[in-house]
């Protein structure tokens, strides 16, 4: 029996071995893969047949994979994972390793608008040499791989990338403070029972084009597994209405 291609993730497959009820699911970026099964014995013998085929070079236990460290404890049957070594990599490039550490990552006291602090000649040209979108692109990636308390600042500041005045750029740099007090963090994973929580809800109290901010967040066992917060791309007219919607979306990610 061969292997059975994910319908939610191109890149992953998995076989059931019926009689045994044991389980291999193979995890593909590029030219790496990623083997998890129910037992050790599963992963050698997949291992094994792929050598027959194909050059394979085995880095035995996963520790790294994509930036993101992985770590096990046998002990207390857990894994974590942290995106320290990549949060530490944009804190240098962009100058922000000694940085004041900050709690959170946006200041709720400060309302982003496209038309804040009109630019002056002089202050337009310093945001012309700001690397604004380049920034986000790089925090995204973090939000999108590990840090899903960042999610809704991103998916604010993004709204800008067009035309960022010097608040917007404030907002983008005080992320990076926050990833200064949070880059040790990690998400960790124990024992599955298979217990799924999901979280949704709308926010278009920030959003001054009435296109309402949805969030949702799974977690499997109190670790989080998915989650999400972007601008939706319909105008809602009412609070209800983004209520329905995000309970859509999220109702969506959790079948």
């Amino acid at each position: 029996m061969g292997y059975t291609q994910s319908a939610i993730d191109q890149a992953v497959f998995f076989k059931l071995i019926p009689q045994s009820k044991h389980l291999i699911v193979v995890a593909v970026h590029v030219d790496d893969c990623t083997i998890a099964a129910s037992t050790a014995c599963l992963v050698e013998d997949l291992k094994a047949g792929l050598v027959c085929h194909v050059e394979v070079t085995d880095l035995r236990e996963l520790h790294w994979m994509l930036g993101i460290q992985i770590q096990h404890n046998c002990e207390a049957r857990t894994i974590s994972i942290s995106q320290h070594a990549y949060i530490d990599s944009i804190l240098h490039y962009y100058h922000f390793l000694d940085c004041k550490p900050l709690s959170t990552p946006m200041d709720t006291q400060v309302r982003l608008t496209s038309e804040q602090a009109p630019l002056t000649p002089a202050k337009f040209t310093a945001m012309h040499n700001v690397p604004y979108c380049e920034a986000i692109g790089v925090l995204n990636w973090a939000a999108v791989a590990m840090c899903p308390d960042i999610t809704f600042a991103i998916a604010t500041v993004a709204h800008f990338g067009a035309n960022p005045r010097p608040t917007h750029w404030e907002a983008v740099k005080r992320i990076f403070h926050y990833l200064a007090s949070t880059h040790n963090l990690c998400l960790s994973y124990s024992e599955t029972q298979c217990v799924l929580e999901g979280y949704a809800d709308a926010d278009s109290s920030m959003a001054e084009n009435h296109h309402t901010i949805l969030g949702y967040m799974f977690l499997i066992d109190s670790g989080a597994v998915s989650w999400s917060s972007k601008h939706q791309e319909i105008i809602l007219l009412s609070t209800t209405e983004s209520e329905y919607v995000v309970a859509m979306h999220g109702m969506k990610e959790g079948l």
